[in-house]
């Protein structure tokens, strides 16, 4: 495994960072595939085994199970300040809205919960899962710098956003003496490359860490043209995303198969390994060994410039889909067009 810094933090990384939204009780969740806390064990401490130091979680997945499951993991295979744990909160519910919690107080009850699932007195990155509309920027920033302080959280991030977004709270931030976001956690992977328009450039320039997640797309880039995942099979929001292949992104998954031939390694080590190439640490799914163990060896596969440019050069442009096609203010004037 390598290691990096996250941005500017002196906080260093595993180059994978496993995602955990596929742990958690599925009775509790929005997707049936996800794993018992048994098996969930299981693939966190292989994933340990292989220098994997990064893990990302959400009060959302699973209504707070994966937090649990994760936490409680970590706490008995691995020593608190060897490990780096994110987790993500969710914005105002409509019933906070209407009865006057404000923005601080939300991510105040809602760090403490995470805190309380996760079984640790801090995370290490406490991420602004999603951008909202409902709540004004001061509030959502104010309250993040007060977990910064407060020593729940070493430092904050931010996913499903634009790139003026979090240039506009960053900018605010340091206007007010805040805690900045550090790193972005966006939608990111071979056949889906819209981040390369202004998200990582900015990202770049300000050495803004990325965390992108749906590194696999689906597991689609893990599999021929011809083949399917579970997950495109079960769980209907991937299946969205990417259940409709396009053209080019069907010549783009069949290069992968034909590089991943000519290394004899699996197809999740080529896409992994050209997303290496572009971010700090991707987010990798795991509910198998083999899952976590394709990524892990993805850090050592070193791709050409001509094999990266074959896998580049068939891109076309996708719309936004999934979070990022909701992000999105309804102004009076789209409401009645």
């Amino acid at each position: 495994m390598e290691y990096v810094k996250l941005g500017n933090l002196d906080l260093t990384v595993s180059r994978i960072c496993m995602g955990c939204m596929g742990f958690g009780d599925a009775a509790k969740g929005q997707h049936s595939w996800t794993l018992d806390e048994v098996h969930s064990r299981e693939i966190i401490k292989r994933g340990l085994e292989l220098g994997v130091n990064f893990y990302d979680t959400a009060i959302a997945y699973q209504s707070g199970t994966s937090e649990k499951y994760v936490g409680k993991a970590l706490r008995d295979f691995a020593k608190r300040d060897e490990i780096v744990v994110a987790t993500k909160f969710l914005p105002r519910t409509t019933e906070e809205i209407e009865n006057g919690i404000s923005g601080q107080q939300h991510i105040e009850s809602m760090i403490n919960k995470s805190l309380k699932n996760l079984g640790m007195d801090y995370v290490d990155l406490y991420i602004y899962h999603m951008w909202d509309y409902n709540t004004p920027l001061s509030e959502i920033m104010e309250g993040l710098n007060r977990v910064v302080k407060e020593g729940k959280a070493r430092a904050i991030g931010i996913s499903n956003c634009f790139a003026w977004q979090i240039a506009k709270a960053n900018a605010f931030a340091e206007k007010e003496g805040f805690a900045k976001f550090v790193s972005v956690q966006g939608h990111y992977n071979l056949i889906f490359r819209e981040e390369e328009r202004e998200m990582i450039p900015y990202c770049n320039e300000e050495n803004i860490a990325l965390t992108p997640y749906s590194a696999l797309a689906g597991g689609r880039l893990a599999k021929h043209t011809t083949e399917t995942s579970k997950r495109l099979e079960k769980d209907s929001y991937a299946k969205a995303k990417y259940g409709n292949t396009k053209e080019q992104d069907s010549i783009i998954i069949t290069r992968v198969a034909e590089i991943a031939a000519k290394h004899d390694v699996s197809m999740t080590e080529i896409s992994l390994a050209w997303l290496l190439c572009k971010v700090t640490s991707p987010v990798v799914g795991a509910t198998k060994f083999h899952h976590i163990e394709g990524a892990a060896k993805a850090v050592d596969i070193k791709l050409t410039d001509d094999e990266i440019n074959y896998l580049e050069e068939a891109y076309a442009p996708h719309n936004l889909v999934g979070v990022m096609a909701q992000n999105r203010n309804v102004t009076s004037k789209e409401k009645y067009v």
